[in-house]
């Protein structure tokens, strides 16, 4: 059975038309980001573990979105360009899309519910710095909000904003995903 979240229409950072299924089999770390936020610099650990990692399958998937306090005002051919020229960024890098509210894209929608709650430590700065807005079940809290898809497209782990992608609850669970192999039809957690 084929994940529903392959069958999503995505939109390349180029303008092409693409969809999740070109990474069916892999291990997929899909990143909400943005270009004018504190946590930017996780774009350097984001390609440095997709460029560690990549031949055993994994792909950093970044999609950028200007839903918090406008940190990411630049159009696609910005975005691309800032990735590349101040980053290197070589990962796959998508269009501009919401990941909050009512214009939230179908991607998200599926990613938030199968896995709807991110831990934050208790301690957390940035929990106690994110604005008051209204409560949105499961919502994203901020840029830079990662999700972890296995091998069979089920979605496996949402980490905070501020986990940074070097953390070693991060790279743990990519190297226990990479070491699945695919599995038959599972009783995974994504949504239909």
């Amino acid at each position: 059975m084929i994940s529903p979240i392959y069958e999503i229409p995505l939109t390349r950072i180029d303008g092409t038309p693409a969809s999740l299924g070109e990474y069916a089999r892999k291990v997929l770390l899909i990143v909400n980001v943005a270009s004018k936020c504190g946590l930017t610099p996780q774009y350097e650990c984001l390609e440095s573990l997709y460029r560690t990692y990549r031949d055993p399958g994994l792909v950093v998937l970044g999609f950028p979105a200007n839903d918090f306090n406008g940190q990411e005002p630049g159009n696609d051919a910005e975005i691309g360009e800032f990735c590349r020229s101040t980053y290197g960024v070589e990962f796959p890098m998508f269009s501009k899309v919401s990941v909050t509210g009512p214009g939230k894209h179908l991607l998200y929608e599926k990613l938030i519910e199968a896995q709807p709650k991110a831990e934050f430590k208790p301690d957390s700065a940035l929990l106690k710095r994110l604005p008051q807005r209204e409560a949105e079940p499961g919502g994203i809290h901020w840029n830079f909000e990662k999700f972890l898809v296995g091998r069979d497209g089920s979605v496996l782990a949402r980490f905070t904003p501020v986990t940074k992608p070097e953390d070693e609850t991060v790279v743990r669970a990519i190297e226990t995903a990479l070491a699945a192999q695919e599995a038959a039809p599972s009783h995974s957690t994504t949504a239909s």
